[in-house]
């Protein structure tokens, strides 16, 4: 499975930070109905065998909806659970021997700063990049801001998809415009909103407006 570019225009990024009244499984729904174009689950503190429980549950739920789901980081999860993708960051495993693993269907997705980055994990097989941050952003302290101008030379080098991340939210997304990506990944703009179905067709309507589909 290759990875069409209207997959990345409004891509779900999980944190169960935001879990309380309603459970991530309740939260992603709503994100779904709400007219999301991908899921990745983001799982740091669960241990594997809940992990899994919980992909292959999401997994189901997101096949129901017709919506491509990817796991961050964990190449087994990602082929125990059957997962349409998997994303992995610059400190994880090259997208090389990632590919060696999960075999040619599964979707590649490598997070990229720069435009040597970006070059790189498409030429070691990416079937789409991670940009960003691309604003500052609480949910990943670590991440290098990336300038409007890398994003669009990034964007204008490769031919792979390229999706925005960090920071994005109703009130900036829209300063993206222009700039080649294809679409944005959220994670608090998403599930930290108090009615996120309803956050989610407003988030895809700007989507819409912002980036080139």
């Amino acid at each position: 499975m290759k990875c069409r570019k209207e997959t990345m225009l409004l891509y779900a990024v999980t944190d169960r930070a935001w879990t309380g009244k309603q459970s991530l499984m309740e939260q992603t729904k709503a994100a779904l109905k709400g007219g999301v174009t991908c899921v990745q689950l983001r799982e740091k503190e669960l241990d594997e065998e809940e992990f899994l429980k919980e992909a292959i549950e999401m997994k189901k739920l997101c096949g129901s909806y017709g919506i491509p789901f990817f796991i961050n980081d964990s190449v087994e999860i990602a082929v125990k659970c059957g997962a349409d993708g998997i994303h992995v960051g610059q400190e994880d495993m090259d997208a090389g021997n990632v590919r060696a693993i999960v075999g040619d269907e599964m979707m590649i997705g490598v997070s990229a700063q720069t435009v040597e980055q970006a070059v790189a994990a498409q030429e070691a097989g990416a079937d789409y990049l991670g940009v960003g941050a691309v604003f500052n952003t609480a949910t990943k302290l670590d991440a290098c801001e990336v300038s409007y101008e890398t994003l669009k030379e990034i964007c204008e080098t490769v031919s792979i998809p390229v999706v925005a991340i960090g920071g994005i939210s109703k009130k900036n997304m829209q300063e993206l415009s222009g700039s080649g990506a294809d679409g944005a990944a959220l994670v608090s703009a998403i599930f930290s909103a108090e009615d996120i179905e309803q956050e989610c067709r407003e988030l895809r309507r700007l989507a819409e407006q912002t980036f080139s589909i």
